[in-house]
């Protein structure tokens, strides 16, 4: 009886779809209705796929080629194609005309394309589930030509830009398994060039890669083969993890065979997760990228985001207001952290965003933590409340200048280490949130948009207003129960900070691990201008004069100053490689100037034989440099490292008098191979100490 039904039920199912097909093949609702995973005649199948194309009664586009079979890698071609045929086994009279058939195709798709065909290209394994269908030549062409406009991304070649944005949603859902490839060094090119170049064809069966394609057609979204290849990976993430002993290439042939596992059963629940998934992925992932899909006369624009640089997944500021102001049940919203530091975000910021200090993570991990901790706990609360600042999803906000966001940079690898699922980036940072709400405003009053920007008081800033100042406001502006906590919590780390600044001053004395007596001669220190900005300090702590070398204490009384010298004296633009070539230049070390606001500058330190200087890049010239610092050896007081970031080194400068040792200039760098470069700048040092003692 149930077989009879079952029988029943399907030539049911079977009449409709016809009746579908037959009806003028433009109802693809109703095509999606009926069509689930069924054996599908290959006769309605070639309808079904035509209409989804769009080559449904398309005309020969071969009609109009000589046949001509005349491309320097012809040979290559044929080959290919008969490797193709030979795979399917059929007839051998079949044979040769489907191989006919498959290299007519590429030559002329080459040809038309003004395309070389190379070896690693995935073309045949793309007309394998097509030749299933029995298809005439002119139809297989119509039929491969939209699938390569439509559905196969451009630049899908090793490093290719679709790849790197596989690795960008493979880190967003999976920050454990993404961590682990890229430990190995295995990119997702290595492993999954195939699937993506011919549609999974390449490892499925053709009867799983039919009814892959029997759904993925019917989509018509293009996007949605990035997450089916994240499926297919995640399922396979238990098996990856445990092969922490084997070699790369075992784990690249592992995963690369991963989708041959797929059986047609299996190919339901794939779609049903990759929606799911594809639902919890910002819309900007498709939006930011649609120039990767479509006619190849369309390139990538040179400002487009180099996605191999991207730290984590970018995601545009009007979705990031749209999500949150929707207040949408499912899909994605976010809980913004704003990282800028304290004063632009105290003179402006997203009424919904809570503060996080990213120069904390150097100057005060202890706070840092804290912060860290904090953050975490609001975004549990604000979810559970269902404010309008909740999100389960986190978006770093930075101020959108590149040199100021290098803080954000390293708070955003932090959270990453720690495998934190849903991290993203607020793309062009506050600048372009002030921006889209201006544009907003010309456009028209936008009251749903009003209120989005608040200072720490309450008052709404000017969306034309810079970083750092804010127009007068009435104060009723609504603050967020996030702003109301992470003002509390800053409010009281300074508390914290200055009880422990106070306890560390009254009663600890530094330990040094190495320290040298210095005779200090009135006349070492050679007549040098400090400008009015310049910091002294009060005498070290009541200890005798010294230079030394040691760990750094967590928390500094000594205020850093970036540079001695003042703005004006900044203004020598000098050529980096020139200097770096003097003669009387010792030593060359690159590194990062780290000023007091904790925002690092790409720069140079040149030692001689008496001074230390520090030229900073100039980003808009390269090969260029200002003069930022220049320090007689002899008036270096203290080098010190931190613990926790033994690469942060600061040097202290200063004179000897009555009182002491008076700190007339700190400056900080962050040192790769710190060790290296202390040891030589200390042993200039001594050379000219040793030189002033014998004088």
């Amino acid at each position: 009886m149930a077989d009879a039904v079952e029988e029943v039920l399907q030539g049911s199912w079977d009449q409709d779809l016809a009746e579908a097909l037959d009806s003028g093949g433009s109802d693809m609702e109703m095509e999606r209705g009926i069509i689930h995973v069924q054996e599908l005649p290959a006769q309605q199948r070639a309808k079904l796929w035509k209409i989804a194309l769009n080559v449904a009664g398309k005309g020969d586009s071969l009609s109009s080629w000589d046949g001509l079979l005349d491309l320097p890698e012809q040979t290559l071609i044929h080959n290919r194609s008969q490797q193709l045929i030979d795979q399917l086994g059929v007839s051998e009279e079949e044979g040769i005309d489907m191989v006919s058939d498959v290299e007519a195709v590429i030559t002329f798709y080459c040809k038309s394309r003004n395309i070389t065909f190379t070896p690693e290209l995935s073309w045949p394994h793309l007309l394998k589930p097509l030749l299933g269908l029995q298809l005439p030549r002119s139809d297989l062409y119509n039929c491969f030509y939209a699938i390569m406009n439509k559905y196969i991304p451009r630049d899908c070649v090793a490093k290719g830009r679709p790849f790197h944005l596989y690795r960008l949603l493979l880190q967003y859902h999976e920050p454990e398994l993404c961590s682990f490839l890229d430990t190995k060094k295995i990119t997702p090119d290595s492993y999954a060039i195939n699937w993506l170049g011919s549609l999974f064809a390449s490892h499925c069966t053709p009867e799983v890669t039919q009814a892959v394609w029997d759904i993925y057609l019917q989509q018509a979204d293009p996007f949605l083969v990035f997450f089916l290849m994240l499926i297919i990976l995640v399922n396979a993430k238990d098996n990856v993890l445990t092969q922490e002993g084997d070699s790369k290439e075992d784990i690249i042939k592992m995963l690369e065979e991963s989708p041959a596992l797929l059986e047609a059963e299996d190919i339901e629940d794939l779609f049903s997760l990759a929606q799911y998934y594809y639902s919890k992925t910002p819309l900007s992932l498709r939006k930011e990228n649609q120039n990767l899909f479509g006619s190849s006369l369309v390139a990538l624009k040179e400002e487009d985001m180099d996605l191999s640089q991207a730290l984590c997944l970018p995601v545009s500021v009007p979705e990031i207001l749209q999500a949150n102001q929707l207040m949408q049940q499912e899909g994605v919203r976010f809980f913004v952290v704003d990282c800028r530091p304290a004063e632009q975000y105290n003179a402006g910021h997203l009424s919904t965003a809570f503060h996080l200090d990213s120069d904390l993570m150097l100057q005060n991990p202890s706070e840092f933590a804290l912060s860290v901790k904090s953050l975490l706990e609001s975004q549990k609360q604000s979810l559970e409340s269902g404010s309008v600042a909740s999100g389960e999803h986190l978006c770093f906000m930075g101020s959108g200048r590149e040199e100021e966001d290098m803080y954000m940079n390293m708070v955003l690898a932090h959270f990453l280490q720690k495998n934190k699922e849903y991290v993203s980036i607020a793309k062009g940072g506050f600048m372009a949130l002030q921006q889209h709400l201006a544009d907003m405003n010309v456009e028209g009053p936008d009251t749903s948009y009003l209120h989005w920007i608040v200072s720490t008081s309450g008052s709404h800033s000017s969306l034309s207003s810079a970083d750092g100042e804010s127009s007068p406001g009435d104060g009723k502006g609504v603050k967020s129960l996030v702003n109301k906590m992470t003002f509390a919590l800053r409010s009281k780390s300074v508390n914290v900070k200055e009880k422990m600044i106070n306890f560390i001053e009254n009663t600890s004395t530094p330990v040094d691990r190495m320290s040298f007596t210095l005779p200090w001669p009135e006349k070492g220190l050679p007549d040098r201008h400090v400008s009015s900005s310049d910091r002294v300090g009060k005498p070290y702590r009541g200890v005798k004069p010294v230079f030394s070398i040691g760990d750094e204490e967590e928390y500094d009384t000594d205020e850093i100053d970036s540079s001695s010298m003042s703005d004006d004296d900044r203004k020598e633009i000098v050529n980096v490689q020139t200097w770096i070539n003097k003669p009387d230049v010792k030593h060359h070390i690159t590194c990062n100037e780290v000023k007091e606001t904790g925002h690092m500058f790409p720069s140079h330190l040149l030692i001689t034989a008496t001074h230390m200087y520090c030229l900073r890049e100039i980003a808009s010239r390269k090969g260029f440099a200002y003069i930022q610092s220049r320090q007689a050896l002899n008036s270096v007081v203290k080098i010190t490292s931190k613990k926790k970031h033994p690469e942060l080194i600061t040097f202290k400068f200063g004179t000897n008098n009555a009182a002491g040792v008076e700190i007339s200039a700190v400056e900080r760098y962050l040192i790769p191979n710190a060790g290296d470069a202390t040891k030589v700048i200390k042993q200039q040092i001594m050379k000219v100490l040793d030189a002033l003692e014998s004088s």
